[in-house]
């Protein structure tokens, strides 16, 4: 039974000695999305004021648990009309809904460097689970700061009318599918 302790123990310190927690590089990394125009077009954007986490235990990031955030007044699609519109009341309604969150309830590795990353994705006032692919671009040494960095794709769709965001805009003028692409760098804290 001493046996069983002792190792349990040094199991639990040798998991709390490597956990980790990582920031976001805001300056190396964007949190965009894209939606079809009229069947024709993608039409991107991004969101300019963020924030974003990641906390491991283990070294391969696999367990996982991340967390992003950004303010609704920051989305920024390059014409400033479109962009006064998505944050009015049609659409994600910013003066009522400042932020766009996601936390991770799941990441787990599926192989190679992909992983499944489920969470809880709150938009508009609405809070649904949704799953995305997170992809480990790689790790390095930053060569100014010194500081380990691990870059991460995150890509998946989310369905805009499950959020109640433009609901008075038809599929056939602004498709439902909305596609996630973030591109990021974390720092090592």
């Amino acid at each position: 039974m001493k046996k069983i302790t002792i190792a349990a123990a040094a199991l639990l310190l040798s998991a709390n000695t490597f956990a980790q927690s990582w920031s976001i590089d805001k300056a190396h990394s964007r949190i965009g999305f894209g939606i079809i125009h009229l069947g024709i077009n993608e039409v991107d954007g991004s969101f300019t004021s963020f924030e974003g986490k990641i906390s491991n235990a283990k070294p391969d990031f696999n367990g996982a648990e991340i967390e992003f955030s950004a303010e609704t007044n920051s989305i920024n699609t390059g014409v400033e009309a479109r962009d006064k519109h998505l944050k009015s009341p049609d659409f994600f309604d910013a003066e009522k809904n400042p932020k766009v969150s996601f936390k991770s309830t799941s990441f787990k590795k599926e192989k190679g460097k992909t992983y499944k990353m489920t969470g809880n994705l709150t938009m508009h006032g609405v809070t649904k689970s949704v799953t995305l692919t997170a992809t480990l671009v790689g790790t390095a040494t930053n060569p100014m700061s010194k500081k380990e960095m691990a870059g991460f794709r995150i890509t998946g769709k989310v369905n805009r009318a499950q959020f109640g965001i433009g609901p008075s805009m038809p599929a056939a003028m602004l498709s439902e599918d909305v596609t996630i692409t973030a591109n990021t760098e974390f720092s090592k804290d």
